[in-house]
């Protein structure tokens, strides 16, 4: 009896003539071995039984070096093989079997189901007939009966696959290949046949992966790594295709055309990995500069100026530059209408020249795509409070100054317009009226926004000096009369000026 859970009962679930391997009886006349052999073949068996492959394997190595020519040997250490998942190790053992033992019918169509895997029908139907002229059991005649019709029809789907593909209609040439590659799993020509079909339909992916595939299953396949290479780069995805064209100079260091794809692709990937780098370090013009060089690198393939521009629009929106980085992420936009990182630099870029309601829109469209955002989440929220800000009192407006400006813009701004708005200059009540008002308000302005965190609460959103947004906070001290300002010389704040006025 076979252990359920044993090895030898998994590969059964597969091939079922396999358990012939636990069963089969030692012949020694018949194959001569020595007792030493035998030791092995009996501790081989006992070791896979128990799911031990490895030291199995060991066991059926000496046995196969003490006695070339015994064939049991040879089909147990085909046995361990295929546990093992190495079907190419296991095929010649098998072959050498049944060189050595011609009505072995379990070895040929053990090594009839690895032809038919491999793609080779021919050859693994001249193994399932000669099983069936072999004498065969019941279950072993129907298992060649079985694969002869599932050989048969491949034969067909690989006909019509063919016809297909050479008449240009390559989804029915798909549809076959699919059905084929369900059987022949380790045809690497048929998978590679696939992927040119994904090509010609616009699908790389899927042709990257059989690629894949046919790349493992051929021993020096410079083409399939090259074709990987090149689909990479042309998916935008510069540090796998330089990874692949690699595999490829490994095989062969002289490929010509793996080595000229390998300078270009190390020259982009290069440049993008100096022009991230820069925008770590907040040399967010010197990335803009690389990104650039990006483009005129690689012209013709459009993934790199849409990653390149979407990089660019970010730069400079770090940098507050908005007005050219709405303009760059307007064009990513163009071409990607929903790309998130885009939208949410552009809100940015909005949001410092205070268009409110775009930045809001911005932030919600990129929301609808990523709803899990955080950082899209406190975007849309902020904008959200400097719009209602807006509506009242914006000290940004009141000095006339950006909200990117540098303290120094700050405080010459402040100058400039309290000189003007100075009470002292209106001798009409109504008009001195209207001067003390706005004076407070531009002392107010300079107040909040040539501090710190007082103005970094304000961009937040949050009037620092408006009572309502103060939570248990009190009235705005600016809100007095003009009365509470004699004496004050607001030109005398942020720095060594001096300022005396002569009225008349």
């Amino acid at each position: 009896m076979v252990a359920p859970g044993s090895v030898t009962s998994r590969l059964g679930s597969v091939f079922p003539f396999l358990l012939v391997l636990v069963d089969l009886q030692y012949e020694g006349a018949e194959c001569g071995v020595n007792a030493d052999v035998e030791k092995h073949l009996e501790l081989g068996k006992k070791l896979l039984a128990a799911g031990q492959l490895a030291d199995a394997l060991s066991q059926f190595h000496a046995a196969v070096d003490g006695d070339p020519d015994n064939y049991i040997a040879y089909y147990r250490r085909a046995t361990v093989f295929l546990a093992m998942g190495k079907s190419k190790a296991a095929l010649p053992d098998l072959t050498k079997v049944i060189q050595l033992k011609m009505d072995f019918t379990a070895a040929r169509l053990q090594r009839g189901h690895l032809l038919l895997k491999q793609g080779k029908l021919d050859e693994a139907e001249d193994d399932f007939k000669k099983v069936l002229k072999s004498n065969p059991s019941e279950n072993e005649e129907n298992e060649a009966q079985s694969q002869l019709i599932k050989s048969d029809e491949m034969q067909r789907l690989r006909s019509q696959a063919l016809d297909a593909f050479e008449s240009g209609d390559y989804a029915a040439a798909i549809a076959f290949l699919d059905k084929i590659l369900e059987v022949c799993v380790w045809d690497a020509e048929l998978r590679e046949l696939r992927a040119e079909c994904f090509i010609k339909e616009g699908e790389p992916r899927k042709a990257i992966s059989d690629l894949k595939a046919a790349s493992k299953l051929k021993n020096d396949n410079t083409e399939a790594f090259y074709k990987i290479s090149t689909l990479y780069y042309q998916l935008g995805d510069h540090e796998l295709s330089l990874s692949e064209v690699r595999e490829c100079l490994k095989l062969d260091q002289d490929h010509k055309r793996c080595f000229a794809h390998y300078k270009q692709v190390k020259k982009l990937n290069k440049l993008i990995e100096s022009a991230e780098e820069l925008i770590r370090d907040g040399r967010y013009t010197d990335a803009t500069s690389k990104y650039e060089s990006v483009m005129k690198t690689e012209p013709s393939i459009a993934e790199y100026t849409i990653r390149s521009k979407e990089r660019i629009c970010h730069c400079f929106s770090k940098d507050e530059k908005p007005v050219e980085a709405i303009r760059v992420c307007s064009e990513v936009l163009q071409m990607e209408p929903d790309n998130v990182n885009a939208l949410k630099d552009r809100a940015e870029a909005y949001l410092i020249e205070e268009m409110y309601d775009e930045a809001i829109q911005d932030y919600e469209t990129a929301q609808e795509h990523n709803e899990n955002d955080q950082q899209i989440r406190e975007g849309l929220e902020k904008a959200q409070r400097l719009l209602k800000q807006s509506q009242k009192r914006d000290y940004y407006k009141i000095l006339g100054v950006k909200r990117n400006a540098k303290k120094q813009e700050i405080i010459k701004a402040y100058r400039k317009l309290a000189l003007q708005w100075h009470p002292d200059n209106f001798q009409n009540e109504e008009e001195k009226k209207k001067a003390e008002k706005k004076f407070i308000d531009i002392a107010a302005a300079k107040e909040v926004l040539s501090d710190p965190e007082m103005r970094k609460k304000f961009d937040d959103g949050e009037d620092p000096l408006d009572a309502e947004s103060q939570q248990g906070g009190g009235g705005n001290p600016f809100h007095r009369s003009w009365n509470s300002w004699q004496g004050f010389n607001p030109f005398s704040s942020g720095g060594p000026f001096r300022f005396k006025f002569h009225f008349n």
